[in-house]
């Protein structure tokens, strides 16, 4: 049963004392003010309110006279006494005691059992820039922040449709973060939209401190497949393409990035730089990306392979295998390479931009020299492992890249116990992972498997945009374009 409010204004602050701990939490503010000569108080936290349109609020509030809010004091003060736009009345006291941990001001007067809620929230935002994961050459400069109410404000932007919908949300017990599930009513599907709003209802935890990739978890599950079954993005304009397509965007407070839903194991391979060349270069370049994702995952397992069976080589390719005697196996030598690449990798992220430089040569250059030179390592085994690095590092999805990582991980392993029927067995079970992984009942493969020719095409070859004469079925979208 929902708890109301008092009409006595002390025994109100009371309350709220007692619950919020505003005589103990220092950012809490209670401020006493007089309005038409009835006590009054407003409630808010400080750091989370706009503070030259509170005080231009409070200004307002304190030079109203008695006359000017009588009879009815709380539809006068709104109608006549608040100029301000984003106002909601409420008698509930848990309502108000959420209000005010969520930033607004919260004005309580003696005699009513009703507060105004006055949204003047400001929440701390850094500026918006570039994504750094999805830099293009061309195109625009912005990105999404933390602050969600910015991240919808960038969408509609770019669509001035009044079919978007911006549907809010709140998840975890305590934390109560903002989720924010956008999507174009007459393109995306129904069902997509009420699976993804009744697993975000279904959230039974305290919170959400990893943001959207806590919430990820919830939605599309948690399971011990790597291949991530929603694309995220930090770029507004990639964002905006999937919402035309048909697909979701899930927002969450405090990430500065949406997770779009469905998606296929195709949406990882392009990248927003595709588009802002011409055609032929687009296609080329997601062609190049393409071959690097493969070799990031065959490249060193089948090198192994070949080279340990190297009594079967046809002599075209006698010339693999190490040239010299070398202390650590072959297969010891890539898994110790393997982890390493993570673990310079792992530096990379936690060595300040000054030191980054001289990480590199010691960790890339000087380590892997000096492992040659003292026999531990071949050329060969590096030179490839930094060509499927490479490849990993190509990926426009980390996501993506670090789920291929895992495969590749997994069938060098299998090769270096059974050699070729290792490699053939790791290349099976990774394309067996792909074949029967589906993201929201999308087949993960799709349009390859199952096979549809013209959206196929459309992903071999970066088609210009006037000839997308309809939208791919990934999200089972309702509509053509017109």
């Amino acid at each position: 049963m929902a708890r109301k409010l008092k009409r006595n204004l002390e025994e109100n602050i009371a309350i709220l004392t007692d619950e919020l701990g505003i005589d103990i939490s220092f950012d809490l503010i209670l401020r006493r003010i007089t309005i038409g000569g009835k006590d009054a108080a407003l409630i808010f936290v400080d750091g989370l309110i706009k503070d030259h349109v509170t005080v231009d609020i409070m200004r307002t509030l304190m030079a109203l006279t008695r006359e000017d809010v009588l009879p009815n004091p709380l539809d006068k003060i709104l109608r006549e006494g608040l100029p301000y736009f984003e106002v909601e009345v409420t008698d509930d006291l848990d309502d108000v005691i959420f209000q005010v941990i969520s930033g607004p001001l919260v004005l309580l007067i003696d005699g009513l059992e009703q507060v105004l809620i006055i949204d003047v929230r400001e929440y701390p935002v850094r500026g918006i820039e570039e994504p750094d994961l999805e830099r293009v050459t061309r195109g625009s400069r912005d990105g999404f922040v933390e602050t969600s109410i910015f991240n919808t404000a960038l969408l509609r932007r770019r669509i001035r449709d009044p079919r978007l919908r911006c549907k809010a949300l709140k998840a975890g017990k305590r934390s109560q973060t903002d989720v924010i599930i956008v999507y174009i009513e007459d393109l995306a599907e129904p069902q997509l939209v009420e699976q993804i709003e009744s697993s975000i209802a279904g959230v039974g935890v305290d919170g959400l401190p990893m943001g959207i990739k806590s919430l990820e978890e919830y939605v599309v599950g948690s399971t011990i497949n790597p291949l991530p079954k929603v694309r995220y993005t930090e770029r507004p304009d990639v964002a905006a393409a999937h919402l035309f397509e048909g697909h979701v965007a899930i927002i969450v407070d405090t990430t500065p990035a949406v997770a779009l839903a469905p998606a296929t194991a195709w949406h990882f391979t392009q990248h927003a730089e595709e588009y802002f060349q011409h055609p032929v270069i687009g296609t080329y370049l997601r062609w190049v990306r393409t071959l690097g994702m493969v070799l990031s995952f065959i490249l060193t397992p089948l090198w192994l392979a070949l080279v340990m069976e190297k009594d079967i080589l046809p002599e075209a390719l006698s010339f693999l295998g190490p040239k010299g005697p070398t202390t650590l196996s072959l297969f010891t030598q890539f898994v110790i390479l393997e982890l390493g690449v993570d673990l310079v990798r792992m530096a990379f992220i936690h060595t300040p931009n000054a030191l980054a430089t001289s990480l590199g040569i010691v960790g890339a250059i000087l380590l892997g020299d000096f492992a040659v030179k003292v026999g531990l390592f071949n050329e060969e085994t590096i030179l490839y492992t930094a060509i499927a690095a490479i490849g990993t590092f190509a990926t426009p999805s980390l996501e993506f890249g670090l789920a291929i990582r895992m495969f590749r991980l997994m069938t060098l392993i299998l090769t270096g116990f059974f050699g070729l029927i290792g490699l053939a067995g790791g290349v099976v079970i990774t394309i067996l992972f792909f074949a029967l992984t589906r993201s929201f009942d999308t087949p993960y493969l799709w349009p390859l498997v199952p096979f549809n020719f013209k959206p196929l095409m459309r992903l071999i070859f970066r088609t210009p945009v006037p000839d997308l004469r309809s939208r791919p079925a990934t999200a089972r979208p309702k509509q053509k374009p017109d």
